[in-house]
């Protein structure tokens, strides 16, 4: 880069950062050189709520300040097995002329308001950032812009959403990573592990005992993060794990699960674990994982809680029609809340999950749980349908934007149900292509993102299900290998 463009595309960032952005950075770099920081990360959140970025010397943190980090394309163009998808190689890459063509650069700028301290690596800043096209403009599909604008959306009306998070997941040790030539496929073989405890005992102290070495691991980290924390737990499945997090604005929460998910793999690894977010393991006796996303929408001038009831209610009026909203497009919202073919393999009855489009108070085989009373500050209602594998920018950005229809379209919910698994309500999609199938012919999500994001999603979603398809599973050879 010719110094007359570094100067421009200088100008060109500090232009889309506030007076406080530039305040947090100037407080970065002093940060930096107080605690003789030797490295940055600059990360960015994937399509797939994945962390992607480089890493620099943090001398030069300034420079990345005022004109941000090039990278690679490709990196929002790529399924789950990290395949370029779009065709990259011609004229038109299906984003417009010179768009992403020929494998070229995008911009990555951090948001200083994110820096930390890497605790397993104390030498290691961190940032999280926001993504542009090379010349300053937004990219469209940014999954953490797409839920910045949907937040825009509810303060509009007065409006904020507070968010707790409740995520599932396995840790077990890691026995052989299977690092040989072999195994370096795309993707690559899954290592080999085993147990860290039974399962089967929720919540009992003795199966917290087996595994607080490894929950103090997380914790302490999360702590160093300043990750909101709120209890850790033994769950029912062999070498399971919850988290949950204290509640705080969708933003926030977004970031804050990301870098949990990172944080918890990355831990782990160093120590002789294995962590996965991955719904169902294909292991022996392993329990599905789920993520319960709580929220309750709250009036930004009084700061009143919208979803606590009156006395004799169950649901306020703006309550139901953000119920009745999340159940009208849960079906064609899937796609976000369970963006992987595992994941649709725990929607299943009589497993503390969802199969089906529904609501209940305080019952948790229903899609909805309402906990909502009149005495209770913290009213509020509890997703159950989500893949702790999701990317938690759209995840979150859906929820809002489906209550808001509901407000906007004064949708009322139907009856609540006693008995999730007998009622009559709407089955959710049974696999990733039905889900696909909802989204990619989404009116609602056209009309509320246009078709260039939902094209984009379809696309990247259709490629990881044409892979899958064309793979013969070990179900296929075992059942006709012998038979013909």
């Amino acid at each position: 880069m010719n110094q007359h463009a570094g100067a421009e595309e200088g100008a060109k960032c500090r232009a889309l950062w506030t007076d406080e952005d530039h305040a947090a950075a100037e407080a970065v770099l002093a940060r930096v050189k107080e605690q003789a920081i030797e490295t940055i990360r600059i990360s960015f959140v994937d399509q797939h709520g994945i962390l992607r970025g480089k890493t620099l010397m943090a001398s030069g943190l300034k420079g990345v300040f005022d004109r941000g980090v090039s990278m690679t394309s490709t990196l929002l163009l790529k399924d789950t097995s990290h395949t370029t998808v779009f065709p990259v190689w011609k004229v038109d890459a299906g984003f417009g002329p010179d768009k992403f063509v020929g494998a070229s650069d995008f911009l990555v700028l951090p948001d200083p308001k994110t820096f930390r301290v890497l605790p397993w690596s104390p030498h290691s800043g961190w940032m999280l950032s926001d993504i542009y096209f090379k010349d300053g403009q937004p990219i469209a599909f940014s999954s953490r812009r797409i839920l910045q604008d949907a937040v825009g959306r509810l303060h509009k009306r007065g409006l904020d959403m507070l968010t707790g998070l409740e995520v599932e997941f396995h840790v077990f040790k890691l026995d052989d990573p299977h690092l040989q030539h072999d195994n370096a496929d795309r993707p690559e073989d899954p290592p080999r592990t085993s147990l860290l405890a039974h399962g089967y005992q929720y919540l009992t102290e003795q199966r917290y005992d087996q595994l607080e070495q490894v929950m103090d691991l997380i914790r302490r980290n999360a702590s160093g993060l300043d990750l909101p924390v709120r209890s850790m737990e033994a769950e029912f499945g062999p070498s399971q794990f919850e988290f949950t997090f204290h509640p705080g604005t969708a933003v926030t929460c977004a970031d804050s699960l990301v870098l949990f998910r990172s944080m918890v793999k990355q831990v782990c690894r160093r120590e002789g674990y294995h962590a996965t977010f991955m719904c169902r393991p294909k292991l022996k006796n392993i329990m599905a994982s789920g993520w319960h996303l709580h929220q309750s929408i709250i009036d930004r001038r009084s700061g009143e809680n919208l979803f606590q009831p009156k006395p004799g209610e169950v649901l306020t009026k703006l309550g139901g029609q953000w119920v009745a909203g999340l159940l009208h497009h849960a079906g064609e919202s899937c796609l976000l809340s369970t963006p992987t073919i595992n994941g649709y393999k725990r929607y299943q009855p009589f497993a503390l999950a969802p199969d089906r489009i529904q609501w209940g108070q305080d019952n948790r085989g229903a899609m909805i749980r309402v906990i909502t009373h009149s005495d209770d500050p913290a009213s509020r209602i509890e997703n159950r349908v989500g893949d702790p594998a999701a990317n938690p920018c759209l995840f979150i950005a859906a929820q809002i934007l489906c209550g808001l229809d509901g407000i906007e379209n004064d949708l009322v919910p139907p009856d609540a149900v006693e008995t999730p698994y007998d009622s009559g309500a709407q089955m959710l999609p049974k696999s990733l292509l039905e889900a696909l199938q909802l989204f990619r012919d989404s009116a609602f999500y056209r009309s509320v993102w246009g078709d260039q994001i939902v094209d984009y999603f379809s696309h990247i979603k259709q490629a990881e299900w044409n892979r899958y398809i064309s793979s013969v599973s070990e179900w296929e050879h075992r059942e006709y290998f012998s038979l013909f």
